[in-house]
């Protein structure tokens, strides 16, 4: 994977501008524990992953290997299979939605980004990512 793909995967998770709004998985339980989210997460076809926290609702995301990028999160929320947080890199902040889509999967996209004429925006439009978990 080049680093403009890996740039992109990367941006889908991490910022992007206002995205589609994705339908939510029908067949996916909305009953989830903390432990559910809880581990290290990478994104498919990448080396990029993060360590995800969730304690009382609390969406907590750290850099367990961000491919040089510079990024930070706030604390985000969870309810059931959903979870959002907001996401900043290179003066661009995003607010990041994720779905558990099975059992150690699931999708993130942004539902927004601003200033949505920054390139970083530009280039995750309408795209989204998915992650795997690795380790509990």
């Amino acid at each position: 994977m080049d680093k403009l793909q890996s740039f992109s995967v990367l941006m889908t998770l991490v910022l992007t501008c206002l995205t589609f709004p994705p339908t939510w998985s029908q067949t996916a339980s909305t009953e989830t524990n903390p432990s559910d989210w809880t581990g290290t997460w990478i994104a498919d076809g990448t080396l990029f992953s993060i360590a995800v926290t969730v304690t009382d609702n609390e969406f907590k995301v750290d850099e367990v290997q961000s491919l040089g990028f510079v990024w930070s999160a706030k604390l985000g929320s969870v309810e059931g299979n959903r979870a959002t947080i907001e996401v900043t890199y290179l003066g661009a902040t995003a607010l990041i939605a994720a779905e558990l889509t099975g059992d150690g999967t699931a999708i993130a996209y942004a539902a927004t980004c601003l200033p949505a004429f920054m390139v970083v925006c530009a280039l995750a439009k309408d795209r989204q990512a998915a992650f795997t978990r690795i380790e509990n």
